[in-house]
């Protein structure tokens, strides 16, 4: 079956479900909105609100596509998929009452609780002098934004005075910090487990692991993620199959029962703790960078498995992966996270490797060159026989990139090194 696709984003993200979209012998036409200089060369960018459900809606529309993929979470909180089924047109990515997962702490909280998923111990506030008393009381915590806060709504705290901290400064962050969780502080490794979903039935992606801090070592404040690999090693195959059957399935029952059936991305941040794999957070779309090294792992076509999710008919398998591993180095502006300087011209970008690809993000063209718009401005990401030569190659590459104040980790990928066999 031939497939027209409109895209929805512009991040780092969309550009690499771009290029796997865009390898597919089933695609007839990918439109990207509002899409990027990187996406612009794999699709037909259109200009579009993706948060704006008529908009989305129209656009379809008009160029009647046969299927949406909504990149970012805001456009599913939004609605856009609601907008969608009521005007007839598959969409991977599920209704605002499942994205609700991601767009409420408080919520994915009484979901997991609900489908008896593994999670941290926690409690909600609204007043945020009682949040603050308990934070004190429990003195090592995390507080974590009930709301979207592109990636900087947690914070976690070792101390009294942090945790006091911790508390007014998500209290601050508007409405994102009207409601907040505040819940046990989990040890162990850190990795995303992601589920391509279908409402009912669902596969499981390869585990990955982000670096959110800023700086090597994972010190400093925390980003929207520096970089990622994959595949992580801090699960077995069949470890990986029970997060499947311990998380992911009776999630999608209990939304599934609640007449909001997923379909999309579940991503579940995990924390493998002494007892087990908890979960941290659930995120309703690809992780970014995640995405990044997942579309270069991923060993198959991946527009069938996104069709099949927006309209109910996956296969529940193992999914093909290329053998070894990949790296995604992120390169960000200076200012990162907090104030990102835009403007800088991008330079190098045509003396990367061939065995090396670039997602660019917070990237404009001006007057025919490519300049900072972000952030994160884009992802070097390559391929290795092992995690050893992806980073080689990775790093490598992201040496040939320039633009004044960048900067970006140094060890990406180290962890899993060292956890390999």
């Amino acid at each position: 079956m031939d497939v027209k696709v409109l895209l929805l984003g512009s991040g780092g993200r969309e550009h690499a479900l771009a290029w796997k979209l865009s390898q597919s012998p089933r695609l007839t036409r990918l439109l990207c909105g509002p899409g990027n200089p990187g996406t612009a060369k794999l699709a037909t960018n259109v200009p579009v609100r993706p948060d704006v459900p008529e908009e989305v809606v129209a656009l379809a529309r008009r160029e009647a596509v046969d299927l949406v993929v909504v990149g970012p979470e805001a456009p599913l909180v939004a609605g856009v998929a609601d907008a969608l089924a009521a005007a007839g047109i598959p969409c991977f990515g599920p209704v605002r009452g499942a994205a609700l997962i991601e767009g409420s702490k408080a919520f994915a909280k009484e979901i997991m609780a609900e489908a008896g998923v593994p999670t941290a111990a926690f409690r909600t506030f609204t007043d945020v002098n009682q949040a603050e008393a308990y934070a004190v009381e429990q003195g090592r915590i995390v507080v974590k934004a009930d709301g979207l806060a592109a990636g900087k709504g947690v914070i976690v705290a070792h101390d009294v005075e942090a945790a006091r901290e911790a508390v007014r400064a998500v209290g601050a962050m508007g409405s994102a910090g009207q409601t907040m969780v505040l819940e046990e502080l989990l040890e162990g490794e850190e990795v995303s487990a992601m589920a391509l979903c279908d409402g009912e039935r669902y596969v499981m992606l390869p585990l990955s692991q982000d670096h959110k801090r800023v700086g090597d070592g994972d010190t400093g404040p925390n980003t929207g993620g520096m970089g990622a690999y994959c595949p992580a090693p801090f699960l077995t195959e069949a470890q990986l199959a029970e997060v499947g059957e311990r998380i992911v399935a009776p999630t999608l029952a209990v939304l599934r029962r609640r007449g909001i059936p997923f379909r999309g991305v579940l991503y579940a941040g995990l924390m493998l703790t002494r007892t087990g794999p908890k979960v941290l957070e659930f995120n309703a779309r690809f992780g970014d960078p995640e995405t990044q090294v997942l579309m270069m792992q991923l060993g198959e076509d991946l527009l069938p498995l996104v069709d099949a999710c927006a309209r109910g008919r996956l296969e529940p398998r193992t999914l093909k992966t290329h053998p070894g591993a990949s790296v995604g180095v992120v390169m960000a502006a200076q200012g990162y996270p907090d104030a990102p300087r835009k403007g800088q011209p991008i330079e190098g970008l045509d003396a990367v490797p061939a065995d090396a690809t670039v997602f660019l993000a917070g990237v404009d063209a001006k007057d025919g060159a490519l300049v900072t718009s972000g952030g994160r401005v884009l992802t070097v990401c390559a391929r290795g026989e092992d995690l050893a030569r992806a980073r080689e190659r990775a790093y490598a590459a992201a040496a040939a990139v320039r633009f004044e104040g960048m900067h970006f980790r140094r060890d990406i990928g180290a962890r899993g090194m060292k956890a390999a066999p």
